[in-house]
């Protein structure tokens, strides 16, 4: 049995299901909500090259990928997955997320992060939950850090970017002995009025 089994999590309108190639069309339209493939520090995949993103992730034996959904129409408005999945020490990472422009700076993320940490720490049993982000993805880095994550530290000349250039990777984690206070706090975030 994988340590990651296939789920579906649901919240405040949002639906994370199992990644499929059935989400192709749709993550074309929210990848397109934006041209989000532009950005140079991102992995949203360009239009004609959606249905192998699709497939890489689905055939990556260390990743599970989801389609951020939402729950009642069943629009595509992202994806996020739980990847570099470590059973043996109950470690996973939260990580190639991203949302159509028109849900950036909503609910949707806050919620998606929500069900991963929960699921990860309540479900999973996990006792580390991990992130990593380009170091010139300064919008990723802060929505990491409002999360309660601490940061790790730097691994340098770790990845290629899209246009060819070597990133430096910041990584991120949270302990489980942390999560209550997270937990509480995006919560929080979630119940105040947003202004």
């Amino acid at each position: 049995m994988a340590f990651v089994e296939p789920v579906t999590l649901k919240a405040r309108g949002i639906a994370l299901v199992p990644l499929s190639l059935d989400h192709e069309e749709g993550l074309r339209a929210a990848a397109a909500d934006g041209e989000l493939w532009k950005l140079r520090v991102t992995s949203v995949p360009e239009p004609e090259n959606t249905r192998a993103y699709i497939e890489t992730a689905l055939k990556t034996a260390d990743r599970f990928a989801f389609a951020v959904t939402d729950e009642a129409t069943g629009t595509v408005l992202g994806s996020t997955s739980y990847h570099d999945i470590l059973s043996a020490v109950k470690r996973v990472e939260i990580g190639y997320t991203w949302y159509a422009v028109r849900c950036q700076r909503t609910h949707v993320n806050t919620t998606c992060k929500l069900l991963l940490l929960a699921h990860a720490f309540d479900a999973l049993g996990c006792n580390v939950v991990g992130w990593r982000t380009d170091n010139f993805n300064f919008a990723s880095q802060r929505a990491i850090e409002r999360l309660g994550a601490r940061k790790d530290g730097v691994i340098r000349g770790n990845a290629m970017r899209r246009d060819g250039t070597i990133r430096d990777t910041v990584m991120y984690s949270l302990r489980a002995g942390e999560w209550p206070e997270v937990k509480a706090q995006l919560l929080y975030l979630l119940d105040k009025p947003r202004g």
